[in-house]
């Protein structure tokens, strides 16, 4: 039996089945979205590296969201752009993996981020005497390295599972990425593992690190509250609140597509919230931080106040 299986060496992609036209308009609108996430979080780093204000753990930590976010979506949205223009859309086997690693990978990543910039903030509003001495470079380098080094090692678990199934029979991926639900799907083999540990994965990396995120944030608010300054009230309102936002959009969407229950339509939800996670959440998350950030917004006009001079 197993001599007459044919294994699979290359996927197809099906997208998003739509007309031609829409497809060319979506490709404008996608295309014309990704520039601005990488101009969004191109200038944030720009700004990080060159303004010597901005060389404190929270935007060091902020630089590490802004290169998961050009990565996040340059792992994606480049292959799905390129099949919204061929009618030939296929990918092969070992691109697929990588693509599903990354994806995983920069995921993980950026849960564990979020985490720690959350810590941040706790330490600098509950802590303001001993904030230099608990977040220091050294501190703020191995809280860096580990949530990438975490993420990505959580996301070879999550291959080297999906490499021990045989892909035998249907090939096609409905999707417009190798996402790792949507490959299981066509596994010729029971699942039942992959499913359990993506699901503790997700109780691991989504609401472990969203409980310790609220824990931080309630205790900042109650530090807030007690500030007799006006002035020194409204900056940790402000500070705290772009981030909030952030981890609002990421874990509230991930949640959604990885723990609630299923809609009718579960491979079109998880395209919709995919192209969130690819796309809408990197491009917003650079325009929250420089709206909300009056720091951010002193380095952009210092930065370009130095051009109009030079």
């Amino acid at each position: 039996m197993a001599e007459n299986q044919t294994w699979v060496t290359e996927f197809i992609l099906l997208g998003f089945p739509l007309s031609p036209s829409m497809q060319m308009l979506l490709f404008g609108l996608f295309s014309l979205l990704y520039v601005l996430t990488l101009l969004g979080n191109g200038v944030i780093l720009a700004l990080i590296s060159l303004d010597s204000r901005l060389h404190t753990p929270m935007y060091f930590f902020l630089s590490h969201l802004a290169i998961v976010d050009i990565s996040y979506a340059s792992n994606n949205v480049p292959k799905m752009l390129v099949n919204m223009l061929n009618k030939k859309n296929t990918i092969s086997f070992v691109p697929c993996i990588m693509q599903t690693f990354l994806y995983m990978a920069f995921a993980h990543t950026e849960c564990l981020i979020l985490v720690v910039m959350s810590h941040d903030r706790y330490v600098a509003i509950c802590h303001p005497l001993r904030y230099s001495v608990i977040m220091s470079w050294r501190v703020c380098t191995v809280q860096a390295v580990t949530s990438w080094a975490c993420g990505s090692l959580l996301a070879l678990v999550h291959v080297g599972l999906i490499l021990r199934l045989p892909f035998c029979g249907p090939h096609e991926i409905n999707h417009f990425f190798c996402e790792i639900l949507s490959v299981l799907k066509l596994a010729c083999a029971d699942t039942r593992l992959n499913q359990a540990v993506i699901f503790s994965a997700c109780v691991f990396i989504l609401l472990g690190p969203l409980g310790l995120v609220l824990l931080s944030y309630a205790r900042i608010l109650a530090a807030i509250l007690r500030i007799q300054s006006g002035e020194g009230r409204g900056k940790a309102f402000s500070t705290c609140s772009s981030h909030l936002c952030v981890v609002g959009l990421f874990f509230g969407s991930a949640v959604v597509m990885y723990m609630a229950p299923k809609s009718r339509h579960p491979e079109e939800q998880q395209k919709v919230l995919s192209l969130f996670y690819s796309l809408f959440n990197p491009m917003l998350n650079p325009l929250i931080y420089s709206l909300r950030n009056k720091e951010v917004k002193g380095a952009l006009r210092r930065a370009l106040w130095k051009d109009r001079l030079m």
